[in-house]
């Protein structure tokens, strides 16, 4: 049948989401969990969670450290902590495993575990089912969502921070590496709402200010009563229009919510914003899709 009469492909034009179960096996989740603890087994501190406050001259430093450490982790595989983890020396108050919020964001590119994922068949078939003609991978994250501290995630579009003109051209793929449900912090979705365009975008801030990067525009202040939540079991699939508002709940359960997830753009006839703060580097310009 063409890819237009799909009635999955309609609900997910309409909605701006899509959920897909059972897209992953058991054994391709627990693979890319024990790839996870691998690499946290193995992870160092980064300096800048380990100088001490003291002046603001050192606050501002350390800020500065953070914000390098970000904006410069597109082509890299980097760690990215829970609030509070972690004292002023830099040392862990909880055990590692349970204090990192995500790595990102190239485990796509270095990892061979991940980068087997997100090039897997299955992803690619999909792709083309969707009529993704020329699709990159722009970035990847592992998400943790621990036990009791997995922050809440506020309402927002993917757009905000990853900017194309025309708009349109970004995609999520979301995948649960354990069930998700409402108690452990799924997503929720607005439905329908990936037709309005944006309202705020991230932008690297110019070179000498505090911060490194800068919200333009706002988000408007959503009804909770329009989203809907989306538990999903494990190895379920969300795709997620880059429009589509979406958020996730603190994890209060004792649970975690582990994902993969990673963005892809339709690049052609499309250009990515010199102002977002992820570039393609010459070490990594965004990878195909398709292999």
């Amino acid at each position: 049948s063409r890819g237009e009469q799909s009635p999955r492909l309609f609900q997910f034009r309409k909605d701006g989401f899509l959920v897909l179960e059972h897209f992953f096996s058991a054994e391709e989740c627990d693979s890319m969990r024990n790839q996870i603890q691998r690499i946290v087994a193995e992870m160092e501190v980064p300096p800048h969670c380990r100088t001490e406050f003291s002046t603001k001259e050192e606050e501002q430093l350390q800020a500065q450290g953070s914000s390098d450490y970000f904006l410069t982790s597109g082509d890299k595989i980097r760690f990215f902590f829970e609030k509070g983890v972690l004292d002023k020396k830099g040392n862990f108050l909880i055990p590692k495993e349970k204090s990192i919020s995500k790595i990102g964001h190239a485990l796509h590119a270095y990892d061979p575990v991940f980068k087997q994922i997100t090039h897997c068949s299955k992803v690619q078939e999909l792709g083309r089912k969707l009529g993704l003609e020329r699709p990159v991978v722009v970035q990847s994250m592992y998400i943790f969502k621990q036990p009791g501290i997995g922050g809440e995630v506020t309402p927002h579009q993917d757009a905000t921070f990853l900017h194309t003109e025309p708009l349109g051209r970004i995609l999520g793929f979301w995948i649960a590496l354990e069930d998700a449900t409402r108690e452990n912090g799924c997503l929720w979705f607005i439905p329908g709402s990936h037709t309005n365009g944006i309202t705020r975008r991230m932008v690297r801030a110019a070179s000498g200010a505090s911060t490194c990067v800068e919200f333009l525009g706002s988000e408007p202040a959503y009804d909770d009563s329009q989203f809907i939540p989306l538990p999903i079991s494990k190895g379920g699939l969300v795709l997620i229009h880059g429009e589509v508002v979406h958020k996730s709940e603190l994890n209060s359960s004792e649970s975690s919510r582990h994902a993969f997830t990673f963005h892809v753009m339709e690049a052609k006839d499309t250009s990515w914003s010199k102002e977002n703060w992820l570039q393609p580097t010459p070490e990594l310009p965004f990878p195909s899709l398709y292999t």
